[in-house]
């Protein structure tokens, strides 16, 4: 019979407390395991971190694979950055014979596929980075002061507006190609969840985030 061992992760306390962040995850895994998992199937184990993305530490996940390869289990995540942000992080995980893993979000990858998605996925977070200090480097020069002088309405708007522009310029390459295909806004805010992709306020993406982004672009 195949096992599965379910890992999850929320980045603060209080998500773990709350349960923000997990029920969106725990939604995506219930869908996978009724519609994509091979049956006969069971769950033999679940762990959870709260903890940041961005380190290597996580004594729930070192766990989870502890189980995994002992009983010749598949790890099963909601999405590829629950394991990591990092893909060097991931790239080991997935170079261990004995650990088998699938997605939930994306149900037919590969490793292979999950090796791309997650290099796709650091790409955008630096580039999204690199685009911001550009954008608020402009916004400087030509005089608008970033912090400070909560007084000036004016220039603090332009200095959100200069972060706002730069963040839709890096995601059109994703956003525009389904756009012209014909993509509702929801099948387009579904396929940037599941590359890994976040809004530019960390979180998930809605057919209204995403609607303020194609606006965005076309106003370019």
């Amino acid at each position: 019979m195949l096992q599965f061992v379910i890992y999850r992760r929320v980045s603060t306390e209080e998500q773990g407390r709350s349960g923000l962040g997990l029920e969106a995850q725990d939604r995506d895994i219930a869908l996978f395991l009724e519609t994509y998992a091979e049956t006969p199937f069971e769950v033999i184990g679940e762990f959870t971190d709260v903890l940041s993305g961005k380190g290597d530490d996580r004594p729930q996940l070192q766990a989870a694979l502890d189980l995994v390869r002992s009983r010749g289990a598949t790890l099963l995540v909601a999405k590829l950055d629950r394991l990591s942000r990092k893909v060097s992080f991931i790239a080991s995980i997935m170079d261990d014979k004995r650990v088998n893993l699938r997605v939930a979000s994306m149900p037919y990858a590969d490793k292979f596929s999950l090796h791309i998605y997650a290099a796709l996925a650091e790409q955008e977070r630096e580039f999204i980075s690199l685009r911001t200090k550009q954008a608020l480097a402009a916004a400087k020069a030509r005089g608008v002061k970033l912090g400070g002088d909560r007084g000036n309405i004016a220039q603090i708007n332009a200095a959100k507006r200069a972060k706002a522009d730069a963040f839709a310029e890096t995601v059109e390459g994703i956003v525009k190609p389904l756009k012209e295909r014909g993509a509702t806004l929801r099948e387009i805010a579904e396929a940037l969840n599941a590359a890994g992709v976040q809004t530019r306020g960390g979180g998930r993406w809605h057919p209204n985030t995403v609607s303020r982004v194609v606006a965005r672009l076309e106003a370019a």
